[in-house]
């Protein structure tokens, strides 16, 4: 068996609810989670339109950061160790780690009560974007969703991850 396969394909992609495969991934759920944080973490007009108006719905920077980081502890060790339950191989784990990293090192710098302000001032938020993008990009693509679609509201992301 190839590094990237898992029996629980049985060969084909399982179906999907609102474009994400479910059950595709072992840890699926966790996988959403990710996903929907990245997704948020990387898209610049969503942040300015939602984040910075005060939208409901979307929660803000923090939750999306412990989204990204709260079930998977990926602030304590590498995405690596998750490929074939959560990431489907190394090079979505790699990326997936330095999009970690580069959000973590600006919370810990601005604190994670800040105003959202904050977070998009901050002279590595440009780059942090791009790496939750780069990273959001891959998982997209891997899970035959469009990138550019804008992020769903959280309570979407509850009823994917209830539901099986």
């Amino acid at each position: 068996m190839q590094g990237s396969e898992n029996t629980s394909r049985r060969g084909r992609r399982s179906s999907t609810m609102g474009g994400m495969p479910h059950n595709d991934m072992p840890w699926w759920r966790w996988r959403s989670n990710v996903r929907s944080a990245l997704h948020m973490l990387s898209d610049t007009a969503f942040q300015r339109d939602v984040w910075l108006a005060g939208v409901d719905g979307y929660g803000d920077v923090t939750d999306a950061v412990y989204r990204l980081v709260e079930d998977t502890w990926l602030d304590n060790w590498s995405a690596e160790k998750y490929v074939g339950t959560i990431f489907r191989d190394s090079q979505e784990a790699a990326l997936v780690d330095t999009a970690v990293l580069r959000v973590l090192r600006i919370m810990h710098q601005v604190g994670p009560d800040a105003p959202v302000t904050a977070y998009l001032e901050h002279e590595g938020w440009p780059e942090a974007t791009r790496a939750a993008r780069d990273a959001h990009m891959r998982m997209a693509a891997s899970d035959g969703d469009d990138p550019d679609a804008p992020p769903s509201p959280l309570e979407v992301l509850r009823i994917l991850t209830r539901s099986a």
